[in-house]
């Protein structure tokens, strides 16, 4: 393996700011120093850049098995390192649905060879594989998914029995997309009734509303509390939802939350102009749900930052609302998209980095990542936040060849990042001859 030297590089790292070199060597962080000679190391000078840990995004839909139509780990894991992720948690509705011990290691061994990315995968909890969900290893897998809501067959768990055993018995962080399906069902009823098949996109914040999510999210809190789970819910869209959760330092808590970049972007204002293309469940909604979930990831009751990548065919989102699936792809640009809401005052680098990095390290205890540490993985991304990029067709990375910020300059770029001391990409090109490893986390949660 190659060593780096980064020099002169500005780091924003565990709320500080300060210059220095940093040496990379046998895939770690070997040390960091004012100035660092090293005989035979490649030189990466960092002036005028910013070096950041790299961006762990702990929810993801890859689409491999079964789905690859729409994007697989190749693709995916590739535009995620462009995008400065250099680290992934991918979800189990997949085809098969990721519900026994070998349909999980099946998807580890997909990855071995293929991701560029460092990876991990959820079990799935069903309505009737408790006894397969007990089997995983805490110390290997990122934790259990549960959707309570927005799911088909039997990835659909929002019976309360099955529930209460789900959140009585898993010593794994259960993590939950959270919307009541009797309430969603309902306003699809009468929607439908109200319009036909001639409907608008901007009706989704309504069918999938502020009421659907929080009875669900509620009901999953008062869950974790009874049991003394460790829960983890996903993609909070409304204001409502922040309530539900505590400013206090994120070691302490059992129960933590997510903001994906979508829902601190977009609101309803968004569907005239975007349509489909913006339909994600849970919806986009208003304005001011926008800038409450803002708030609360900035003051400490949301405590880590996604995508929920979710890739469609063009074909698929230009279907009619009814028919149209939810979900968009993000991971390529996430970071930027954060990185431009800094250059608009309504974030700072460092909390960028304690939402991305840091906190999805400490959330799920995973080792020796998302820090710039001496002896940490050196996963590192070095950006500059003075060179703007227009989102074209030409430029995107997913495989669905779409994205919803077409159009959209962004002030800043991802210049180079690393995985594991390899520098994966670099200036807009791929360096894919070593893969990522499989996450590693501490086994007590």
């Amino acid at each position: 393996m190659d060593t780096f030297v980064i020099k002169n590089a500005r780091i924003i790292n565990e709320g500080t700011d300060f210059r220095s070199d940093v040496l990379v060597q046998n895939g770690i962080i070997e040390k960091i120093a004012p100035s660092i000679q090293q005989k035979g190391a490649t030189e990466i000078d960092a002036e005028g850049l910013v070096l950041l840990p790299g961006c762990i995004d702990d929810q993801v839909h890859f689409r491999e098995p079964g789905l690859t139509h729409k994007g697989d780990i190749f693709t995916e894991s590739r535009a995620a390192v462009a995008g400065g992720i250099t680290s992934f948690m991918e979800m189990p509705n997949t085809v098969p649905n990721t519900f026994t011990q070998q349909l999980l290691e099946d998807k580890y061994a997909i990855a071995a060879e293929k991701s560029l990315a460092n990876y991990s995968f959820y079990m799935g909890a069903g309505n009737d594989n408790i006894e397969e969900v007990l089997k995983t290893d805490g110390a290997k897998v990122c934790g259990v998914k549960v959707f309570m809501g927005s799911s088909t067959g039997n990835m659909l768990v929002d019976n309360p029995k099955t529930l209460e055993n789900i959140f009585s018995k898993s010593p794994l962080l259960i993590a939950t997309h959270c919307e009541d399906e009797a309430t969603v069902q309902a306003s699809v009823a009468h929607f439908k009734n109200l319009y036909g098949d001639n409907v608008p996109a901007n009706i989704h914040a309504l069918v999938r509303n502020e009421d659907a999510c929080y009875l669900s999210s509620s009901m999953a809190v008062a869950l974790a509390k009874k049991h003394n789970t460790r829960l983890h819910i996903l993609h909070i869209s409304t204001a409502k939802e922040t309530t539900l959760f505590e400013k206090k330092p994120l070691a302490q808590k059992r129960i933590t939350a997510e903001a994906c970049v979508h829902h601190l972007w977009f609101d309803e204002n968004d569907y005239a102009r975007l349509g489909n293309s913006i339909k994600w469940n849970p919806a986009i909604k208003s304005t001011a749900d926008r800038d409450a979930v803002l708030a609360a990831l900035l003051d400490g009751r949301i405590d880590v930052l996604a995508t929920d990548h979710a890739p469609h065919t063009i074909d698929e989102k230009s279907k009619p609302y009814w028919d149209a699936p939810s979900g968009g792809p993000l991971v390529q640009h996430m970071l930027v998209a954060m990185l431009e809401l800094y250059h608009q005052k309504k974030i700072s680098l460092a909390q960028i980095v304690e939402k991305a990095a840091h906190h999805p390290a400490i959330a799920f205890k995973l080792k020796n990542r998302g820090f710039i540490r001496e002896g940490y993985a050196a996963d590192l991304v070095l950006v500059n936040l003075n060179q703007p990029q227009v989102v074209t067709k030409e430029n995107i990375r997913y495989k669905c060849g779409w994205s919803p910020f077409e159009g959209v300059t962004f002030h800043s770029s991802v210049v180079h990042t690393f995985v594991n001391g390899h520098l994966a990409y670099s200036n807009g090109v791929i360096n894919d001859t070593l893969n990522g490893q499989r996450l590693q986390f501490d086994k007590e949660r």
